[in-house]
């Protein structure tokens, strides 16, 4: 197992950040999608496709049921809309994006089960959160089956134990490296202390994490970060590690008050430090 040391004052993944070059287009700077859930339950796919463009993925397009297109095209600006009418149609949609978020507010059905399956055949890299963990707890090796290494999967430690019964009884890092190995993706086990484990033995801990984390929707907006680094043709590992890193620094320059809304619009500043430090 090899560990990462805490990324607080020296992220060692800072030379893989995806920064554009002066030739960069939007369609070069990676294509993100994100999947919604139906008409009352758009805010999380919103969030998620907010912050993947913020993160630099240069066309983010939400894809969602037809009883959601009009809800969602009222809300958003530079994300687009396209609707589909099976999982069949959401593949093909799908099938142009380098990553796909799909889980926040999707719905725990069996509709979401033949979603995540099609997604799986487009050859984007999946960001797995949420309902899209939740509807799999009882046959969790069918999820696993439909991964490989440059997919993510985001859960917190409720979600873990359903998937992984039993491995957090070895320990918050024993268990992330194991539960990796298992699923052969990326695992990000989030918490105070997030660990971010690679199915070949990386294991990553995160050290600067602040409870103003603690409200709805910020995970929803971390999965957005990673998928739109992922998108950017960076190493689901490092983009993981880079994202959670960003997403609570963001989080702890906002301070009190913060709501998930606020995540997004805090990246700018946290990328400029970055950016101002590259080598």
């Amino acid at each position: 197992m090899t560990v990462y040391d805490p990324a607080s004052t020296l992220p060692d993944w800072r030379s893989a950040l995806p920064w554009p070059a002066a030739d960069a287009h939007k369609h070069a700077r990676g294509r993100l999608g994100v999947v919604s859930g139906k008409a009352t339950q758009t805010g999380a796919a919103r969030l998620a496709a907010r912050a993947g463009l913020r993160i630099g993925a240069g066309v983010v397009r939400i894809l969602c049921p037809p009883d959601a297109a009009t809800v969602i095209a009222g809300a958003i600006e530079a994300v687009m809309v396209t609707p589909f009418a099976s999982d069949e149609a959401l593949a093909a949609a799908a099938r142009a994006k380098d990553a796909v978020v799909v889980g926040p507010a999707a719905g725990v059905n069996d509709a979401t089960v033949a979603n995540i399956r099609a997604l799986a055949e487009t050859g984007a890299a999946l960001v797995v959160d949420a309902d899209g963990l939740t509807v799999f707890q009882d046959w969790p090796d069918e999820l696993f089956d439909l991964l490989d290494r440059d997919d993510v999967l985001t859960p917190h430690e409720g979600e873990f134990k359903r998937l992984f019964p039993g491995l957090l009884d070895k320990g918050r890092e024993a268990a992330a490296v194991g539960a990796a190995r298992r699923a052969g993706a990326v695992v990000v086990l989030k918490g105070p202390e997030t660990l971010i484990a690679a199915p070949d033995g990386r294991l990553s801990r995160n050290d600067n994490g602040t409870p103003w984390l603690a409200t709805a929707g910020t995970g929803d907006v971390l999965a957005g970060m990673i998928g739109g680094l992922i998108a950017q043709r960076m190493d689901s590992f490092d983009a993981a590690r880079a994202a959670v890193w960003m997403h609570a620094e963001a989080a702890r320059r906002f301070g009190p008050g913060l709501i998930a809304e606020d995540l997004p619009e805090g990246l700018p500043a946290v990328l400029a430090t970055l950016y101002a430090q590259r080598s």
